[in-house]
């Protein structure tokens, strides 16, 4: 569905006509809806045996919050500003569920086992 832009914008290479997806329309329709992705990049991992123990944590609690494991390794290939660190990408039905799983107890308890044994980036994508 698409509707119209309800506030002029102060750039006149902006039309007011603009269009957007009414995402509720979309629930309310019936189509599918954005999947979520988890994505972590590691920086650093300082030590290792903490990692391999919150994996064995942090899995189980994934799986229960409805991830599938994506990608889970080191990049073939860096490129621009890219470290050559370890890499995960977990989709989710939702990015609400992602975020819902990743502020879960579970996984905050698996969490703790990384304090001081990795630096990353954690970030929580909408699907195209």
């Amino acid at each position: 569905m698409i509707v119209q832009a309800k506030k002029a914008t102060s750039n006149p290479a902006i039309p007011v006509s603009s269009v957007h997806e009414d995402c509720s329309s979309k629930e309310r329709e019936g189509a599918e809806m954005a999947k979520g992705y988890w994505v972590t990049v590691y920086r650093s991992v300082s030590k290792p045996e903490a990692l391999a123990a919150y994996a064995k944590l942090a899995g189980p609690a994934i799986t229960a919050g409805g991830g599938r494991f994506v990608v889970r390794g080191m990049p073939a290939k860096a490129y621009e500003a890219g470290l050559e660190q370890r890499c995960v990408v977990i989709e989710f039905d939702s990015v609400e569920k992602a975020m819902a799983t990743y502020e879960s107890a579970e996984y905050q308890a698996a969490k703790k086992l990384l304090e001081g044994a990795v630096e990353r980036d954690v970030r929580m994508v909408e699907g195209a």
